[in-house]
């Protein structure tokens, strides 16, 4: 992660459906230097914001309990259509919990880099931004 435009260049969409939670993580990832940032507070608004996208979403960061639709779904129906390169799941869920879903996405090689708790923590972020494979 030392090239400085790397930040500049990773096209984000973010996923959480509680407002506090999607303001302060979008307000973090920018203060880390990611300026490509699209934002949707649920499941639905994502689909169509990678609908109207021109190219896929380098990293799809995503809660896990999304009301309409849990993020390792969105992940996965993202990911077959082409609409997103990476994820990362997002969630204040068990570690145990966040293991076994991503346990499944590997086994349906869905393109998970892995999980983060809340809060995003800057330092857990880029570690697994370092296994990225754009």
């Amino acid at each position: 992660m030392s090239n400085p435009r790397f930040e500049d260049d990773l096209r984000i969409l973010l996923v959480e459906d509680h407002p506090f939670q999607l303001r302060a993580t979008q307000y973090l990832l920018e203060s880390y230097g990611f300026t490509q940032l699209t934002t949707s507070d649920s499941a639905q608004g994502a689909l169509q914001q990678m609908l109207a996208a021109v190219q896929p979403f380098d990293i799809l960061l995503c809660d896990q309990c999304l009301p309409d639709l849990p993020g390792l779904d969105l992940v996965k129906f993202a990911s077959h259509r082409g609409m997103i390169k990476q994820a990362i799941l997002l969630s204040s869920l068990t570690c145990t919990e966040l293991e076994r879903l991503e346990k499944t996405a590997n086994a349906h090689g869905l393109p998970l880099l892995g999980y983060l708790t809340k809060p995003l923590k800057q330092f857990e972020f880029r570690k697994l931004l370092s296994s990225i494979q754009l």
